[in-house]
């Protein structure tokens, strides 16, 4: 049988990396402040504009755990695709401490941690080359940002 590779991204967290798809990241780049959204919960940060786009910028961190903060002096922006296939909201950002990290999956090197009481956004837990990573609900999260971000969206375009 012959192994199966995903190439993929560790997007470096505060204490923890995401794990993504490679084709999920459109671009990644240097922290930008945002426009702020009134009243939005306190994970999303705001708004920024990429190549004609106002982006929702989310800290995961936060999302993941409401007490935590986290630093964005010197920080990245990783622009993602979104998968709600919605007009108004193509794509979303996330806050990376530092550049994100190329990765190819595979069975050798990827465990997969408890899976049990998975905060919001956070489809589960594994352990790729060593290192803790978090593999977001990409398809939630979605959802979650473009109703914090814009009210509520219709789930599909």
């Amino acid at each position: 049988m012959q192994d199966v590779e995903i190439r993929s991204v560790l997007v470096p967290l505060t204490e923890l990396d995401l794990l993504l798809p490679n084709a999920t990241v459109a671009e990644v780049v240097n922290y930008a402040e945002p426009e702020p959204v009134p009243g939005a919960a306190g994970w999303l940060l705001g708004t920024v504009l990429w190549q004609g786009w106002q982006v929702p910028l989310i800290s995961f961190v936060r999302l993941v755990d409401q007490n935590r903060t986290e630093a964005v002096k010197n920080t990245r922006m990783c622009i993602i695709k979104s998968l709600i296939n919605n007009e108004r909201m193509p794509y979303f950002a996330i806050l990376a401490q530092s550049h994100p990290r190329l990765v190819t999956v595979t069975e050798d090197n990827l465990v997969e941690t408890s899976t049990e009481g998975n905060p919001i956004g956070v489809a589960g837990y594994v352990t790729v080359d060593g290192r803790e990573a978090a593999i977001p609900d990409l398809d939630r999260l979605g959802h979650l940002i473009a109703h914090a971000a814009f009210g509520a969206l219709p789930l599909t375009s």
